[in-house]
C-alpha cells in the first residue's frame, strides 16, 4: 500500500504546474519577458510593421520601436541616425548636408523608401506569415506602431507592451513628445510591462520628472554597461562619460537595460533587485535552437527579468523548454508525503538529484 501511495505522489510530483512562482529568479518571480527587439529583426527588415507583427504571432511579450525624429517634427521608428544602412534611400534621394540623416528629411519622404533586411538571417518573408497591412515594410511612425500593438491587445485579449527608446543625444523636446504620443494612445502606465529607455541617464531622470508632471505612470530603463564599484554596482553612462551607482538610479528608474559585457552577473543582478530594479540584457542574438539555449539558460538561472532578442521564437521555446525541464514541487506537497509515509521517498528523490 506505501508503494501504491508514494507511486501516486511521485505521480502528483509530474503533474505540478510549470508556471509555479519559485521557478524564476526574477524580480516578479514570473517568467522574464521577452523583447522584440528591433521587431522580429532576426527574420524581416527591422522597424518594420511587418516585423513587429511577426514577433507578436511568435509570442513577444513587448515590442520595442526606437525613435528618431523626421524634419517636420514625426516620431518614426528608426535605430540609425541615418537612413542609409536600412533603407533603399540612396536610390531615391542624393544626400542633405553630406548625409542620409532621418532629421534631414521630411516624413512624406521616408514613406517612400522600403527598409531592406540586414544581417545574415534576415528576409522579406517568413515561412507561414503574411503580413495583414499592405505596406509592411515601409518606416513606420510611432503612431502606427502604437495602432498596430493596440489592435491586437484588443482582438487577443492580451495586454502586450511597448519598449520606445528615445534616441541620444538627450531632448527635452523629444522626451515630451514620446510622452505626449503614448498618454494619448493609452499607454499611460495602465498597461503591461510597458517602458520607455534612454542611454542617457540623464534623459531617464528627466522622463521620471515629466511623466509626474503628466500623470502617467511607465516604467522608466536606464541602458547601459554594468560596472563593479568597490563593494557595490553601477551602470556606465557613454552619453556623458559617467557612471551611476545602482542606489542612485533606483531613485528615478525602474529598470535596467544593459550589455550582456562587462560587470553583468547574478550578483549584479540580485543586487539591482535589492533595491527594486529589473534587469533586461541586450542582445541575444542565437545562431540556432541549440545556441539559444546555450546562450539564455545561464541568465534565466541568474534571474535576468527580460531579453531583448532578434529571434522572438527562439526565446518563447527556449522559456517552454526550461518550464518543461523545472517542474517544481508544490509547497503542500511535503506534508501530504508524510501523512502518507512517503516522505523517504521524496528524500531519495532530493539524493538523487
Amino acid at each position: 500500500m506505501k508503494r501504491t501511495l508514494g507511486a501516486i505522489a511521485l505521480g502528483l510530483i509530474s503533474m505540478a504546474p510549470a508556471h509555479a512562482a519559485t521557478l524564476y529568479n526574477t524580480l516578479s518571480g514570473e517568467a522574464p519577458l521577452i523583447i522584440a527587439h528591433r521587431g522580429a529583426s532576426g527574420y524581416l527588415p527591422e522597424h518594420t510593421l511587418g516585423g513587429y507583427e511577426l514577433a507578436l504571432q511568435m509570442g513577444a511579450d513587448v515590442i520595442e520601436p526606437d525613435l528618431q525624429t523626421t524634419a517636420d517634427g514625426e516620431l518614426v521608428a528608426m535605430h540609425d541616425s541615418t537612413l542609409n544602412r536600412t533603407t533603399n534611400i540612396e536610390a531615391l534621394f542624393a544626400p542633405r548636408n553630406g548625409g542620409y540623416r532621418v532629421s534631414d528629411f521630411t516624413l512624406a519622404e521616408i514613406k517612400t523608401l522600403t527598409v531592406e533586411p540586414t544581417g545574415a538571417t534576415a528576409s522579406t518573408s517568413y515561412d507561414g506569415f503574411t503580413p495583414s497591412m499592405a505596406a509592411p515594410y515601409k518606416v513606420p511612425t510611432f503612431q502606427e506602431v502604437m495602432d498596430l500593438v493596440s489592435a491586437y491587445n484588443a482582438t487577443t485579449g492580451k495586454e502586450i507592451g511597448i519598449y520606445p527608446e528615445a534616441k541620444t543625444p538627450n531632448s527635452l523636446a523629444m522626451n515630451q513628445q514620446i510622452l505626449q504620443e503614448m498618454k494619448a494612445n493609452g499607454f499611460d502606465g495602465s498597461v503591461q510591462n510597458t517602458f520607455i529607455q534612454t542611454f542617457s541617464h540623464e534623459g531617464a531622470r528627466q522622463l521620471a520628472d515629466l511623466q509626474v508632471e503628466m500623470g502617467m505612470d511607465n516604467a522608466i530603463a536606464a541602458l547601459g554597461y554594468a560596472r563593479q564599484l568597490g563593494d557595490g554596482f553601477g551602470v556606465y553612462d557613454a552619453t556623458t562619460g559617467t557612471t551611476t551607482s545602482l542606489e542612485d538610479l533606483a531613485t528615478f528608474a525602474d529598470g535596467l537595460g544593459l550589455s550582456l559585457s562587462g560587470a553583468l552577473s547574478a550578483d549584479f543582478i540580485a543586487a539591482a533587485h535589492a533595491l527594486g530594479l529589473t534587469v533586461h540584457g541586450w542582445t541575444f542574438r542565437p545562431t540556432s535552437d541549440e545556441v539559444a539555449w546555450d546562450m539564455f539558460l545561464p541568465w534565466i538561472e541568474a534571474g535576468m527579468d527580460g531579453f531583448f532578442t532578434d529571434y522572438s521564437l527562439r526565446g518563447v521555446e527556449v522559456l517552454d523548454r526550461y518550464e518543461a525541464a523545472e517542474v517544481p514541487v508544490p509547497a503542500t506537497l511535503p506534508l501530504m508525503l508524510a501523512g502518507l509515509g512517503g516522505l523517504a521517498v521524496l528524500r531519495r528523490r532530493r539524493a538523487a538529484a
